[in-house]
């Protein structure tokens, strides 16, 4: 487990970076309380508006990222972690879903032998902690199976080691206002497994660059292949208008040399189910080819493909890893 600076113990004992200055929480919204929010199997709480500015800044000293460690008496053996260097994660709040976007850990835990661990004793020990962190409980209850349906594989699986039984117990969002970007964390307890995940907001910095058409070449000339990083619509096979300008110097090439012909391979990373990948990457694939063909390009030089997570470029333990293996191919033919 990564360390931290702030460990949640039974009776909360919290180590705090000394001398730093701590502003009090503000009062939890009257309703927050477990017994009164949590809903009907189901059913979603009644939403109400989200104002994020109603809570003050915490200026408290949190250490490094993810900032906590387990209760005494919990561990992690045996069960999964998840770490995105970014992402985004729905959090649950006043019956509705908030997208953050950031940097998330998450966390499967559970009572180790000889210690009789509690849904109470868990969320106690979280209620504590985030108002040391100078932050507060914003939402707690349950979160509607269509609900966590429209999540989809994103969610579902790609935070399968830190979502939780969202579809039997309530999801509790909790919010630490930050001027170096807010911090969550969504906690779900349901007395025989435990789960969180801890995110901080922070931008997103655009780490691919375009390949063109000039480069294509030369590397479908040594190669017989390139690898181009194209953005969809998360979950989706739309082309995001950003990938534009790198389809544009595909047409390019295609274009300059009249006798190229293309096969395109859609890849994805290994989140999800392999049904539901192979599916993703072939519509992708026919999703580049739909582009080129608009933009000219005889269907008779093209011919899309799915290979779904089958042929990984990179270790898929890592964030890292998964953005280069969600990739498109063009392969000469």
């Amino acid at each position: 487990m990564i360390r931290a600076r702030i460990v949640i113990a039974p009776m909360l004992v919290v180590a705090l970076m000394a001398g730093c200055k701590k502003k009090e929480a503000a009062p939890e919204n009257p309703g927050t309380d477990t017994a009164n929010t949590a809903t009907a199997p189901g059913a979603a709480e009644k939403a109400e508006e989200f104002d994020i500015n109603q809570y003050p800044v915490s200026e408290v000293g949190l250490g490094d990222f993810p900032y906590i460690t387990l209760p005494s008496g919990y561990s992690n053996k045996g069960f999964g972690q998840t770490n995105k260097t970014f992402a985004r994660f729905p959090f649950w709040v006043n019956g509705k879903t908030h997208w953050v976007e950031g940097k998330f850990h998450g966390e499967v835990f559970a009572a180790e032998a000889g210690h009789d661990g509690s849904e109470f004793e868990v969320k106690r020990n979280f209620d504590e902690l985030v108002k040391q962190m100078g932050g507060v409980k914003v939402s707690e209850g349950r979160v509607p199976t269509e609900t966590i349906k429209e999540w989809g594989d994103e969610i579902t699986q790609g935070f399968i080691d830190g979502l939780g039984n969202v579809y039997s117990a309530p999801a509790t969002t909790y919010l630490v206002r930050r001027n170096d970007g807010n911090i969550w964390i969504h906690l779900v307890a349901d007395n025989v497994n435990y789960a969180y995940v801890i995110g901080q907001e922070k931008a997103f910095q655009q780490t691919a660059g375009l390949v063109p058409a000039s480069e294509l070449k030369k590397q479908i000339d040594s190669a017989g292949k390139v690898a181009l990083q194209v953005n969809f619509a998360t979950d989706k096979t739309d082309i995001l208008p950003d990938s534009m300008p790198q389809i544009e110097q595909v047409v390019a090439l295609l274009k300059e040399d009249p006798a190229l012909k293309l096969a395109v391979n859609g890849h994805t990373d290994n989140s999800g189910d392999k049904a539901h990948n192979q599916s993703l990457s072939e519509g992708r694939a026919k999703a580049v080819v739909a582009a080129l063909q608009q933009a000219g390009i005889d269907a008779s030089r093209l011919q899309a493909s799915g290979m779904g997570d089958t042929q990984p470029v990179a270790d898929n333990a890592t964030e890292e890893g998964k953005a280069k293996n969600r990739r498109v191919e063009l392969i000469k033919q």
